[in-house]
């Protein structure tokens, strides 16, 4: 996440705190001296961060935090409550208009404007039951054309495109022509990028937007862009008086200044987030959500979310009634296993659950490849091993190894692994009956 650096500073900073037995002056002047290098170091703005770290302290002497027993939990509230008010009060989605939703997408080449169309697209047509329809009014580019065409065919969104001889503000009329007359939800209209801002760009876009009056202008912007995003969202803000903002590759090891800057300077608020490369990982914006994400909190709540959208609750259900009788066979574990890579990354995952360590490339690495492999070996059984492997001798682990590619040591690791995880299970229902869990809490179990 483009955070990271910021909430391991951020972290660090409260430790010593919470080893504080009160706060003093001293240590609170030390604090946000801190605070204020973690945060100009993540490419905030000057600007914002003065005034972050003056209301942090103000609020802090407001609520008499000084000599109290333990005054880490409201510092960390403070903190919180600060860095939500920078990213947004709340979250503010699409303003739908019938019987049709024109949005505009504006930014420079190369932040990902096309691609974001295509997950703008899937997202209302899946999660808000939209039918959609993009449109390509990029001429410009090579190949931007059959980029949107390809973005939107992933997307299972409808298309529109007249070539690259026609004037963009042209195609934008016909598309919401189409859109109108086809009974169309939302058109999204893919505009043009530079590499920088230019009078011929600006021209252009005024001249789509004054023809569609789009209900939505948002302007894409790459949130490894730092506090240039600021300059590049008032330039067009300037022009085109846009209504919000999308930031791109915010799974990405940007520093994040973006993020937190462009609200505070701009006043526009922050819509969506791009938290991956495939058609389905862009979020809806939430301020408290991410501010909970920078501050090492997790996100439970988008984590359940994202599990109803990829997991068959009803399975999961009949799945768990098996997994604490311990009754759950090979077949259950592969499919739990591709349920749980529907949900995302086991980083991605991780980062989304309080208190869960930090997870290095290297372990997702490791785990995707044991993913790999316990697919293979699993769908090398018949369908009477996987559901009977207790049956399995030396000849049908040689068989299995050979038709996996892999060998008899990775087959006895995989069913050694599914016994440990039934034997889990039984000793979670024991624990759950008598209400109390074991030494070291759940880690007594193996670390499972």
């Amino acid at each position: 996440m483009a955070f990271e650096s910021l909430t391991d500073k951020l972290s660090g900073v409260f430790k010593k705190i919470r080893g504080q037995s009160k706060l003093t002056e001293k240590n609170m002047e030390e604090m946000l001296r801190e605070i204020r290098v973690a945060l100009l170091e993540s490419d905030v703005n000057f600007k914002v961060v003065k005034s972050f770290i003056a209301d942090v302290k103000e609020k802090a002497i407001g609520q008499d935090v000084y000599n109290k027993v333990n005054p880490s939990q409201m510092i960390v509230k403070i903190v919180h409550d600060e860095i939500q008010d920078l990213l947004g009060d709340e979250q503010e989605g699409i303003q739908y208009e019938k019987p049709l939703t024109v949005i505009m997408m504006v930014g420079l080449q190369g932040t990902g404007k096309t691609t974001t169309a295509g997950k703008l697209g899937y997202y209302f047509q899946n999660k808000e039951n939209k039918k959609v329809l993009v449109a390509a009014c990029d001429i410009y580019r090579p190949g931007a054309i059959d980029q949107l065409r390809a973005v939107a065919s992933n997307a299972g969104i409808g298309f529109y495109e007249e070539g690259d001889k026609v004037d963009p503000v042209k195609i934008a009329i016909h598309a919401k022509e189409k859109a109108s007359k086809e009974g169309y939800d939302v058109l999204i209209v893919d505009t043009a990028g530079r590499l920088q801002i230019d009078e011929a760009l600006m021209d252009e876009l005024k001249r789509i937007n004054h023809e569609i009056h789009p209900k939505e202008v948002l302007l894409l912007v790459d949130a490894a862009a730092g506090q240039d995003a600021v300059n590049v969202a008032n330039a067009f803000n300037k022009e085109l008086r846009l209504t919000g903002v999308i930031l791109s590759r915010l799974d990405g090891d940007a520093r994040g200044g973006a993020a937190l800057s462009i609200k505070y300077l701009t006043g526009l608020p922050i819509k969506f987030a791009g938290v991956g490369e495939r058609v389905n990982e862009l979020e809806m914006f939430y301020p408290d959500r991410m501010a909970d994400r920078i501050l090492g909190m997790g996100d439970v709540v988008t984590l359940v979310e994202k599990a109803k959208e990829a997991i068959d609750e009803k399975q999961a259900e009949k799945d768990a009634r098996k997994m604490m009788e311990g009754e759950f066979t090979l077949e259950d574990m592969l499919r739990q296993m591709k349920q749980v890579q529907k949900i995302g990354s086991l980083g991605a995952i991780a980062k989304l659950i309080p208190g869960m360590p930090k997870i290095t490339d290297e372990q997702q690495e490791k785990a995707k490849q044991e993913m790999k492999v316990f697919e293979a070996i699993i769908n090398s059984m018949t369908p009477y091993e996987r559901r009977h492997p207790e049956i399995l001798r030396y000849s049908h682990k040689n068989r299995i190894a050979k038709g996996s590619g892999y060998t008899n040591a990775d087959v006895n690791r995989v069913l050694r692994k599914f016994e440990q995880s039934k034997q889990m299970m039984k000793q979670m229902k024991q624990y759950q009956k008598s209400g109390r869990f074991p030494p070291g809490g759940l880690g007594g179990l193996g670390g499972f």
